[in-house]
């Protein structure tokens, strides 16, 4: 973290000039609609005028990306100088990290050091771990018989259109842009109406690193106006999403009503989190049950939002997870010692109090927070909360809450465990805490998630995949095959 007091980041919010116009083919342009403004949920003040498109602009958006893709340098260029574009952007979100770490806290809500130290560092690190493998692809050329040559080629896709939510809008961003741009696609990336002035400066900079007009388009919008003329566009190849299952729907149905455009969908999550009596520190696995469900405001889709514990040793384990919450130090995001920031919005607090007032009316028992906070602020917080005495039946036990709400559920056997892990219609992720190797690898095949995390939560690096099962979406973010959702393979088969 950079050596920044919370006076100097005040000083420079109040500085910081914040754009709110589309970047389209290259250029900053107004847009033909109205506007809307983007609050501050740290305080409930206008950040910013954000032009609000629509069918118009987005149609003008990927007008500019078909003619950068179909006649444009972008896909023909050699994949190293594709590469080196990355890197060039990789260099200028560092050269910018601050600026950019500042609009991300001050748009959502994300405590400043964790915007600059995690949402800052992994965007950069994506765009630069794609910029170096973009010229490490190679095609096939399969044995068959000897009078034919069999080629399989992988090329573009063509134009994607990328949809990301406002809980880490650049890491999110970065996941969908770099692997496109690094397969030669050209991109509309439609941010959430929440977090557009982030990724306006992303769309700034990467015209800045020398991305050809038309290859990035940044084009804010609500979801079912922008967001669908994205969906039903029939000039967009590929559709990226990152967001609830409902949403997710919608654009099957978009694709489905226009152009059988493949769509990518990374949707929610109710993460399970099961904690063995043998686990190698159970101290260690509730403060990580605690951090993995308090950080970014209990606001990320993985958020381990069911804890299940043993019983012989589930008292231990929710009295050390209570005395985690109530010791967080909720404040304002932009104070470097601030562990958790205000939450989006006044919408999203209104539904979160409203799962936890539900989950007092089923009779699910509150042991920590479950209230507003700092409310002379004027900004959207909440008290980390904590519910033991949770049926498997209840809605907190079910639903995402996409908040700093945790649910401890207690088991008595291993079976019992799995089943409730898998008691849900999601698949995103799931932890488990043990010292038995045989056990790890027996439960980790039995849970129904596309990551599993043993003796550890939310770790990795951009070398695996990320992605659900279930009703979590599919496709794969990270890694090398995150590729394969921007590419077509071809065969050409040459009769010798």
């Amino acid at each position: 973290m950079l050596d920044i007091t919370h006076e100097e980041w005040l000083r420079r919010a109040k500085s910081l000039e914040l754009s709110g116009a589309h970047h389209i083919d290259g250029a900053d342009e107004p847009g033909s609609g109205g506007h809307f403004v983007a609050v501050s949920p740290r305080d409930g003040q206008v950040l910013a005028q954000v032009a609000d498109g629509g069918a118009a602009e987005v149609d003008v958006a990927v007008a500019a990306a078909r003619r950068a893709f179909d006649t444009g340098p972008w896909p023909r260029l050699a994949p190293a100088e594709r590469g080196r574009a990355l890197l060039r952007l990789a260099d200028l979100l560092q050269e910018r990290r601050a600026e950019l770490a500042l609009a991300v806290s001050l748009e959502m809500g994300k405590p400043i050091t964790d915007a600059y130290d995690i949402e800052l560092r992994a965007a950069i690190t994506t765009f630069r771990w794609y910029g170096q493998l973009a010229d490490k692809l190679t095609d096939e050329s399969p044995h068959t018989t000897p009078d034919a040559l069999a080629l399989v080629t992988r090329e573009p896709a063509g134009v994607v259109g990328a949809v990301v939510p406002w809980n880490f809008p650049l890491t999110l961003a970065g996941w969908k842009l770099a692997p496109a741009l690094a397969a030669g696609c050209t991109v509309v990336l439609k941010p959430s109406e929440n977090s557009p002035l982030s990724a306006l400066l992303l769309g700034r900079l990467a015209t800045e690193a020398g991305l050809p007009p038309g290859v990035l388009n940044v084009v804010n919008g609500h979801g079912p106006v922008a967001g669908r003329a994205l969906g039903l566009h029939p000039d967009v190849d590929v559709l990226a999403f990152t967001g609830s299952t409902a949403v997710g729907r919608h654009f099957l149905h978009y694709a489905a009503d226009s152009n059988l455009k493949r769509v990518w969908l990374e949707l929610g999550g109710k993460s399970p989190n099961i904690v063995l009596p043998d686990a190698p520190d159970l101290e260690k696995a509730a403060a990580t049950a605690a951090w993995g469900i308090f950080f970014n405001q209990g606001e990320m889709c993985t958020a381990p939002s069911r804890l299940l514990v043993h019983s012989s040793i589930a008292d231990r384990v929710t009295e050390a997870v209570v005395r985690r919450a109530r010791e967080l130090r909720v404040g304002d995001p932009l104070d470097p010692a601030t562990e958790m920031g205000a939450l989006v919005g006044e919408a999203h607090l209104g539904r979160v109090r409203d799962h936890i007032a539900t989950g007092l009316s089923e009779g699910a028992r509150l042991l920590t927070g479950g209230s507003r906070t700092l409310t002379d602020t004027g900004g959207s917080f909440l008290q980390p909360t904590v519910f033991d005495h949770v049926d498997p039946g209840m809605r907190l036990a079910r639903e995402e809450i996409f908040g700093p709400v945790l649910s401890v559920l207690a088991f008595d056997d291993l079976d019992e465990a799995v089943r409730l892990a898998n008691a849900t219609e999601y698949g995103l992720a799931a932890g488990l805490w043990t010292s038995d190797l045989s056990t790890a690898h027996r439960v980790s095949r039995a849970l129904k998630a596309g990551t599993v995390w043993v003796n550890c939560y939310e770790e990795g690096d951009l070398t695996v995949p990320f992605g659900g099962m279930k009703q979590s979406g599919n496709g794969r973010d990270k890694s090398a095959h995150a590729l394969e959702k921007y590419t077509e393979l071809k065969t050409t088969w040459i009769q010798l």
